[in-house]
């Protein structure tokens, strides 16, 4: 049953044509019939659960990580990789700052915070649908809710869609947009079911795989840091022993691995790895300082120190919480050891050890972990200056339906805000 606060007159879509028909009512989704509307075009969100933007509405823990202020577009684009060069032109038609334009409009502006990531400034993930709906309301976007879609019928011969068949009769239009997501957050009823809509209308779609996901480690140590972060620190992957990558920022450790804005943000590259060969990680909790200055520092610490037990001592140079960590290797062979008994070959062991503690990476955490999830159709299908199918005229694709690699951090939903808006625009 419709909530009160989006009840509408909808006896007559049974038999109403639309000028669009959006399959899902998400960012990428509402933003897309909203533009359509409000040109004055006749707009219908068919959405299978009860409520729009469930999960817009837990994004950013909460409190939506609405874009990254990264306001030269080609900047921006280069954490898209390779797709950054079919998206240059809905990214001119509709920006970061465009974005800030928007809801500054709707009276809900942005903050900036670190990393550049920007939010509504109440904080609430809440606030960002809500002002969203009521843009729907007002410009008379039929809503359909708790109507799963079945199908998408096509006529390959004339290269246009025809209808979408739901639990609720054949739905038709002029146009058509699916805007269903990827396959993360599957809790909010985003299961990569466009996916398969895609295969049964001759599109290409690659299998969805985590993206942006934690990842689960061998190793104990680690996982009796759950609930601990280190905010600046280095790590380097390597697999088969030869060096990958190596990236600096914030880590989270859990029960089962790792994760943080570091590890999300590295998932995909590791997924490859994972594929070559055994993939192993050093974490530098010191990335400032090179091996010699990092034994000053301990020398210093050491000589201020001298006659008391190493257990305690520990505690001064490494940070917060991970004397444990440092202890269950052993590298000073006795815990309670006075500190001016510690020989050189061990003080050396404990600085290498706080300049590359060892990590064995299994795997990466499973879909239900994931912030987003790849695949969807590849962009060489789509015509992105109108985000429009390239095997039928009136079918459009948006936001995480699109095969694109991004990391986390604000970029995800300014690539639904971007192609929602191009697609409304375009119809």
């Amino acid at each position: 049953m419709m909530p009160p606060s989006m009840s509408q007159d909808l006896n007559n879509t049974k038999e109403k044509e639309y000028d669009l028909i959006v399959i899902g009512g998400g960012a990428s989704g509402m933003m897309a019939a909203g533009v359509a509307a409000e040109a004055g075009k006749s707009v219908l969100i068919i959405e299978k659960n009860h409520e729009l933007g469930k999960k817009l509405k837990i994004t950013g823990g909460g409190r939506c990580n609405i874009t990254n202020a990264t306001f030269d577009t080609r900047e921006f684009l280069k954490n898209f990789g390779d797709a950054g060069r079919f998206l240059f032109s809905p990214f001119s038609q509709f920006g970061v700052q465009d974005t800030f334009d928007f809801f500054e409009e709707k009276r809900l502006p942005c903050v900036v915070e670190a990393n550049n990531r920007a939010f509504p400034h109440t904080h609430k993930a809440t606030d960002v649908c809500r002002v969203m709906v009521e843009w729907l309301k007002k410009y008379d976007v039929d809503i359909l809710l708790g109507c799963p879609v079945q199908r998408i019928e096509a006529d390959q011969d004339l290269g246009i869609i025809t209808g979408v068949g739901t639990a609720q009769g054949l739905k038709k239009a002029h146009n058509y947009a699916l805007a269903t997501g990827g396959a993360s957050h599957q809790e909010t009823g985003s299961t990569g079911d466009g996916f398969g809509w895609l295969r049964d209308i001759g599109h290409t779609a690659k299998e969805p795989a985590p993206n942006i996901v934690p990842l689960k480690v061998k190793e104990q140590w680690v996982k009796d840091l759950s609930g601990k972060s280190l905010d600046d620190m280095k790590i380097t992957f390597s697999v088969d022993g030869k060096k990958s990558f190596s990236e600096r920022g914030r880590i989270l450790f859990t029960h089962f691995g790792v994760s943080g804005p570091l590890i999300l943000n590295s998932s995909y590259k590791v997924a490859d790895l994972l594929h070559e060969g055994m993939v192993t990680a050093k974490i530098d909790c010191f990335p400032s300082d090179d091996l010699g200055a990092l034994e000053r520092k301990v020398l210093e610490v050491f000589d201020d120190h001298k006659n008391k037990e190493f257990k305690n001592v520990i505690k001064e140079i490494i940070p917060p919480g991970f004397a444990s960590a440092v202890l269950s290797f052993g590298v000073i062979a006795d815990e309670e050891m006075k500190v001016h008994s510690i020989s050189k070959e061990e003080r050396k062991a404990l600085v290498q050890l706080m300049k590359d503690f060892p990590l064995t990476i299994l795997d990466l955490m499973s879909m239900d972990k994931a912030v987003i999830s790849d695949g969807g159709i590849p962009l060489t299908e789509v015509d992105t200056k109108f985000m429009r199918s390239k095997v039928y005229s009136n079918f459009y694709v948006t936001g995480d339906i699109l095969h694109i690699n991004r990391p986390s951090g604000g970029y995800s939903l300014q690539l639904c805000w971007t192609t929602g808006y191009v697609v409304g625009k375009s119809i």
